[in-house]
């Protein structure tokens, strides 16, 4: 997923806490000669007793705002990475487009990015990644009056298509030969789909399981094909970071293995599939 909104600035959101007990441990920082703050374990941290996560709002179920509060299975995941280090999750929203060149991890304002962010070899001259976490397809999403089966048919009938703004997603069906709308975010993707601005749309099929639980959604639209675009989401960290890489990539592996993951998978995104949900190739940094 990757979303352009340049127009919005950054805000600090409180995170939900999933895991109980979550405190803040001020005895296990640390702070160096530099007047930077470090964990016990020695990770870099950008603010000294929490761990900031760069996020771009909403693209549920990974992370939108809650109650009040920015929850979903990202956030979740990186609640246990925090947990971990002994410190707890800040979230700052902000404009993907950062997440891209790395621009808020090299700041310092940031310690990760946590987007559901799709690895590719592009960003990673710019940051470094954790292993996968989530294999993505696309979702081709359309209005049962629409009279279309497949993505073929789209393009046969010359169906409006939609897609979110300098996505995979976009890219894929450019390439297929589409024009598509292009919208700011997934709800306006989806948004757009609803008032019959376009009659159909590729989109995260995460994004489309949550939305399809409303029941006037699913009476209205339905997935006539899922595009297996070899997508696998990551979270990522500035250059060289390789401490907090081991971090991440410790807590991912923890919660698989006891059963965590499991749970926040059925949590957020639906039933667990084991083979869409723990990828097998790591990714390199």
């Amino acid at each position: 997923m990757t979303t352009l909104s340049g127009r919005r600035t950054p805000r600090i959101l409180a995170a939900a806490t999933v895991t109980a007990g979550l405190l803040l441990m001020t005895a296990c920082t640390k702070t160096d000669d530099s007047g930077g703050a470090k964990t016990a374990g020695g990770v870099p941290l950008a603010k000294a007793g929490q761990l900031t996560t760069c996020t771009h709002l909403p693209y549920p179920p990974f992370q939108s705002e809650i109650d009040g509060k920015v929850q979903g299975f990202d956030v979740s995941l990186i609640d246990l990475v925090a947990k971990d280090l002994g410190v707890k999750q800040a979230i700052l929203d902000t404009p993907f487009e950062n997440f891209k060149t790395g621009a808020f991890l090299n700041s310092g304002e940031c310690d990760l990015a946590a987007a559901g962010m799709t690895i590719t070899e592009e960003r990673k001259k710019n940051v470094d990644f954790s292993a996968p976490y989530f294999d993505a397809t696309q979702a081709v999403l359309v209005d049962k009056n629409a009279g279309v089966g497949s993505l073929a048919d789209i393009k046969a009938k010359k169906v409006k298509l939609g897609a979110q703004a300098q996505t995979t997603g976009e890219d894929y069906v450019k390439k297929q030969g589409f024009d598509p709308v292009s919208f700011e975010s997934s709800d306006a993707v989806l948004n757009g789909l609803r008032t019959g601005q376009v009659k159909a749309v590729v989109i995260d099929y995460p994004v489309v399981q949550g939305w399809l639980k409303d029941k006037a959604n699913a009476e209205a639209f339905k997935v006539v094909g899922n595009l297996n675009t070899g997508e696998q989401y990551g979270f990522t960290v500035k250059k060289g970071n390789a401490k907090l890489v081991a971090a991440i990539n410790k807590a991912i592996a923890d919660a698989k293995a006891d059963g965590t993951y499991k749970k926040l998978y059925e949590q957020w995104i639906g039933p667990y599939d084991p083979a869409v949900a723990s990828p097998s190739a790591p990714a390199a940094s």
